[in-house]
């Protein structure tokens, strides 16, 4: 039977209706995931700006950057300690309501090549973000998102104009402990839930597990999907005087012995934990632990194991997760 002009129009309008239909719906739902290239930061709450300022710039000979951030009375909010060109360690000024708080983490910072781009992407799969993608005191964009334990994980992306890139080449002195900082240390109640988070929807990869007694699982590391700095999933339910310790970050160095000696002729801030021995740890890599003014764990680690060889992964299962 030959359709009528006005019925063919219909039907061409609805095969083309019905033929975009799963294409948009891809479009909507099929959201690239932009690069996440390494660790920016690890953001500290602290007591003591000036004792804090003095742990990471005359002992373990880091630079403050130029740039600061200042509340409305004019006093210091936040000063950066620079590691590495895309590396900082934030300070930032106690509030009044975390006074007594042993647990000085404020967040984790992670470096993206495209913000927005993240924005809608975490979007898509669930993940509350903000509206838009400000532009930070620095002038880079950066915004905050919460993993399946609370912790801040912050996004961020330096622009050529941010004080970030301007300040590139300059600030780190010959100083300096270490020029890299490899990992962070989050605690992490339910790993299933984690892995979800950080494996399923921000792409990390799982490269290695570790365990203290063989019995109960310990620590994950979770690497960067497009570099090799990674986090370090601290397993487990801590007290709270314990978080300071779980909460922590690593700086990576060729030779511990002297950077042991070098520590070791410097001047440690009074009121700081002595620190460790030289020690190998269970991944095989020998380290020591130094501790900020105000608790938090410095890893101070070598970048191989002492045999040259990896440390096996853990087969042993996960405690059990943290109830809510």
């Amino acid at each position: 039977m030959k359709l009528q002009p006005r019925y063919l129009i219909a039907a061409l309008l609805a095969t083309a209706a019905f033929s975009l239909l799963p294409a948009r719906a891809q479009e909507t739902n099929d959201v690239k995931r932009p690069a996440i290239t390494g660790v920016s930061h690890m953001a500290l709450y602290v007591h003591d700006l000036d004792k804090s300022r003095a742990f990471y710039t005359n002992f373990l000979g880091f630079a403050q950057a130029p740039y600061v951030k200042k509340n409305k009375d004019g006093s210091i909010h936040l000063i950066w300690i620079k590691i590495n060109d895309t590396q900082t360690i934030e300070l930032f000024e106690e509030p009044k309501d975390r006074v007594g708080n042993s647990d000085r983490l404020y967040h984790l910072g992670l470096v993206t090549d495209d913000a927005e781009g993240m924005r809608q992407y975490l979007a898509s799969k669930g993940v509350k973000v903000p509206d838009t993608t400000p532009l930070g005191s620095t002038k880079n964009k950066n915004y905050f998102i919460k993993d399946p334990d609370g912790h801040i994980i912050e996004m961020v992306q330096y622009m050529s104009d941010g004080a970030t890139m301007k300040d590139k080449g300059n600030s780190m002195p010959e100083t300096r402990i270490s020029t890299h900082m490899p990992h962070g240390g989050l605690t992490v109640g339910n790993l299933d839930a984690s892995l979800k988070f950080y494996r399923d929807i921000l792409g990390f990869k799982e490269i290695w597990r570790g365990s203290s007694s063989g019995k109960t699982l310990n620590w994950v590391h979770m690497q960067v999907p497009n570099g090799t700095d990674f986090i370090e999933l601290m397993l487990g339910n801590p007290t709270p005087e314990r978080m300071g310790t779980l909460h922590h970050f690593c700086l990576e160095v060729p030779d511990i012995v002297k950077a042991s000696e070098t520590l070791k002729a410097r001047t440690l801030p009074e009121g700081c934990k002595p620190p460790t021995e030289i020690r190998t740890g269970i991944n095989r890599k020998r380290q020591i632990n130094y501790y900020d003014p105000d608790g938090t764990r410095v890893e101070i680690m070598e970048p191989n194991t002492g045999d040259g060889k990896p440390a096996p992964s853990s087969d042993a299962p996960p405690p059990p997760a943290k109830s809510e």
